[in-house]
This record gives structure tokens, C-alpha cells and sequence, in this order.
């Protein structure tokens, strides 16, 4: 997770940005296709036939392993600068959410009953939100992300290697 704070002028306040976007190696598989390493991410090793389904492969391994990371309670790994014969894989919408929410909630020093409270629901719908298993929509990602003094943000980045 790369994770960038300013001061916000404005607010006078400190604003943080989480971003779950890694480096990824693309190299030939010697049994055939295409196989995709990250170098920050050792765990998540994967591959596919043609380019287009190693990335897609590629998101899903990144995914797997960063939630296997959370449910180890382990810290995510700050991605290395993009170099020379490396793309960029984000973790899918829903992902990415799930693990800033995560991430948000362990440093706001809140229980689960606590962030249940602020909320409105049972501590069991907070206990679904932060399992990294579970299935959450985004909408509700977003009003948990809000209670904890976040803002979702989605962007995009536009895929030059399938474009071209």
C-alpha cells in the first residue's frame, strides 16, 4: 500500500492517500503463456495464455495475497517506484476499498462495537465489513470509510500495454 500525507490548507488538516497499486514483471513462462511476479508481493505469482488474461490473473493474485496479509494481521508492503519493464496492477475497486477501510479502522484505535455505534448497525455488520473473506458493497464501504474520517476515492489508469 503506498500511502502519501499532506496538509490540507484548506481544512488544516492532514489528508492521507492510500493507493494498493504494484509493480508487476510480465515475463514469457517457459511451459508457455505469460508469467506475472510482484517484486514487493513475492506470494502472488500467477500467469496466463495471452497478456490480457495474465493481467486480469494478475489482479486477482495481488488481491488474494494483500487480504491474506490483512487476515495475518500483517503489514502491507509499500510499493517500489514503477521501473523499466514493469506495469502497474491495482487491486480491484472492491478490494482496495476493503483494505482502506481495514486499514482505517486499525489505525483509528476504534473497537468493533465502537465503529457499530457510529454507524447505526450491530457489531456483527462490522465484523462482515472488516473480514477480509467477506463480500461488502461498496456503498457501505464508503459510509464506514466516511464514519472514520475518510473519503473513498476511485480513479483510473488507463492501460497503455492493451490500448496500444
Amino acid at each position: 500500500m503506498r500511502m502519501s500525507c499532506h496538509v490540507d490548507s484548506i481544512q488544516n488538516s492532514e489528508v492521507c492517500d492510500m493507493q494498493f497499486v504494484y509493480p508487476a514483471k510480465f515475463e514469457k513462462d517457459p511451459d508457455g503463456g505469460i508469467l506475472v511476479t510482484f517484486p514487493d508481493v513475492p506470494e502472488a505469482i500467477t500467469g496466463g495464455q495471452d497478456r490480457k488474461e495474465a493481467r486480469a490473473m494478475a489482479e486477482d493474485a495481488l488481491a488474494v495475497a494483500l487480504l491474506a496479509r490483512v487476515q495475518d494481521d500483517e503489514p502491507l508492503p509499500a510499493p517500489s517506484p514503477l521501473q523499466d519493464g514493469l506495469e502497474a496492477i491495482a487491486v480491484p475497486a472492491s478490494v482496495a476499498a476493503k483494505l482502506a477501510l481495514i486499514a482505517l479502522w486499525r489505525r483509528s484505535g476504534l473497537s468493533k462495537s465502537a465503529l457499530a455505534r457510529k454507524l447505526g448497525v450491530d457489531e456483527k455488520v462490522v465484523r462482515r465489513m472488516l473480514d477480509p473473506d467477506h463480500k461488502t458493497s461498496l456503498s457501505r464501504l464508503e459510509r464506514a470509510i466516511q464514519a472514520l474520517g475518510g473519503r473513498l476515492v476511485i480513479s483510473t489508469l488507463e492501460d497503455h500495454a492493451e490500448t496500444a
